[in-house]
């Protein structure tokens, strides 16, 4: 059994659908630290939570990173979703709507934090479109599609998404462990 630190199901609910490990969701709250990057940010949040949980667990840090900010919101992501949310993207992006998510998988085996990544590009939408997902889901358009992951159902989004390649990558890592 593998524990996924997180507070949110959605996000929770994405990863159940892309393997059979058996994997327990787990809603302690630790802190997430102010980084420049989102490494930094997940291997200190799969320390802490260890040292609590004392089995093999993991945390999930992702992030949207746009062209016309220079990377911003990046590593703050969450923050940035809290206070300025989609509408607020929106109005800090100029004509530049290009943009990439980033997934940082963290996982303590015990020993030692593992990172496995993933990425997506694409662009940004003017405006807000979907209904499903969460966080920027409304405002993002990975390459290769027309619809916003808040378009998508989940399996859809799994197949583009950054975090399902971040997962995909961690899974393919634990089949070959156990």
């Amino acid at each position: 059994m593998v524990h996924f630190i997180t507070s949110n199901a959605h996000k929770f609910a994405e990863v159940k659908k892309l393997t059979d490990i058996p994997l327990v969701q787990m809603n302690l709250p630790y802190p997430e630290i102010q980084a420049d990057t989102l490494q930094e940010v997940a291997e200190y949040g799969a320390e802490y939570c260890y040292e609590r949980v004392g089995e093999p667990c993991f945390v999930e840090d992702s992030g949207l990173f746009c062209d016309a900010l220079l990377g911003f919101p990046g590593p703050y992501s969450n923050y940035v979703d809290r206070t300025l949310g989609c509408d607020g993207i929106l109005r800090l992006v100029s004509q530049n709507r290009k943009a990439h998510f980033t997934s940082v998988i963290a996982y303590h085996d015990g020993s030692k934090v593992n990172l496995f990544m993933g990425e997506v590009g694409g662009t940004l939408t003017e405006t807000k479109k979907g209904e499903k997902g969460f966080g920027f889901d409304p405002i993002f358009v990975p390459e290769g599609e027309t619809r916003t992951f808040a378009e998508m159902e989940t399996e859809e989004k799994n197949l583009y998404s950054h975090r399902g390649k971040a997962f995909t990558a961690f899974i393919s890592y634990l089949n070959q462990v156990r």
